[in-house]
């Protein structure tokens, strides 16, 4: 199969019936090979119905129903484990993302090798409340992952070489962040194609400016030190630790060093429970003694969680 492509969907009834007839346009005039993998995550209106009807007339058409509200970046780890397509292409339901960029985003990932390439909607019809934020966002992560060449890591217009999205785990609101956790997973020739932002049809925008754009740099620094210490978090806590320690002790020595000095010499001098150095030194020795010890419980359960991508699926079509 040529195509899986993914699309993550939430209350966009109006919008499906349009988008997959586009879709399936495209790929007939390219010939393509492919299946179009419908994420329903958790919808209030009759998308899901949708899905179904069409369904019965293609048989190219994937359905995954979540009993409720999960997210985006859990739709798409879902449709990423069913995926079968050389390829794989997400994008939008709300139609904002173009089908008619697919043809030249697949031809970047076969013919010019690269493993994962992102839209950039240079041109946006978003308000200054979403692209001010997105702005500052994109800025930062280029920064932080050292993806230089990205201009939109947020984009839902992507494509992926199918042992990308094999490789990664897309989990609470790391979409975000698929160019950074790919190039963690060792893909690193990730590209940039310049696509057209397609003014919404229907309905209103699900996702906030300002709130997407401080939870995006929450995870952002999530990723930052899981992909730096996430397997080794003695590495952080550890050093940390061990440096208050050594220098609470230190400061210890040299509160009862200078009693003793003072004694020796005939000085005035006052027992070593009354200075307040004698209490920080204490706090700094107790408190590097607990990094450490996060660190060592770190170690334990790095990366062992179970239950990260548990969710409860209604029903495959």
């Amino acid at each position: 199969m040529d195509l899986s492509i993914v699309v993550p969907l939430y209350n966009e009834e109006e919008s499906i019936p349009e988008l997959y007839q586009w879709i399936d346009r495209v790929m007939k005039e390219n010939n393509f090979t492919y299946e179009v993998i419908f994420v329903n995550d958790g919808s209030t209106d009759r998308s899901w119905e949708i899905i179904e009807r069409l369904k019965d007339n293609n048989s190219n058409i994937k359905g995954i129903k979540f009993r409720r509200n999960y997210g985006k970046s859990p739709a798409l780890f879902c449709g990423f484990e069913q995926a079968e397509g050389d390829v794989v292409i997400t994008m939008d339901a709300d139609m904002q993302d173009s089908p008619d960029e697919i043809p030249g985003l697949y031809q970047m990932i076969t013919s010019e090798g690269y493993d994962m390439v992102s839209g950039w909607k240079k041109k946006r019809y978003d308000p200054l409340s979403k692209t001010l934020p997105t702005k500052l966002f994109n800025a930062t992560a280029r920064r932080v992952s050292g993806i230089k060449n990205l201009h939109d890591f947020n984009c839902g217009l992507k494509a992926y070489r199918k042992d990308v999205v094999k490789n990664i785990e897309v989990y609470g609101e790391m979409h975000r962040y698929i160019p950074y956790l790919a190039k963690n997973a060792g893909f690193n020739r990730i590209g940039e194609k310049i696509v057209q932002h397609q003014a919404r049809k229907f309905g209103t925008t699900k996702f906030g400016g300002w709130n997407r754009f401080f939870n995006g740099y929450l995870d952002l620094l999530s990723l930052w030190f899981l992909s730096r210490f996430g397997i080794k978090p003695m590495h952080f806590f550890g050093l940390l630790g061990s440096l208050m320690f050594i220098f609470g002790f230190i400061a210890v020595i040299i509160v009862g060093a200078t009693k003793l000095y003072n004694m020796y010499n005939g000085m005035p001098y006052r027992l070593v429970t009354d200075s307040p150095y004698f209490y920080l030194s204490l706090t700094a020795m107790i408190i590097g003694t607990q990094l450490f010890l996060t660190g060592f419980i770190g170690e334990l359960i790095a990366r062992n969680s179970t239950e990260r991508n548990n969710y409860q699926i209604e029903k495959v079509i």
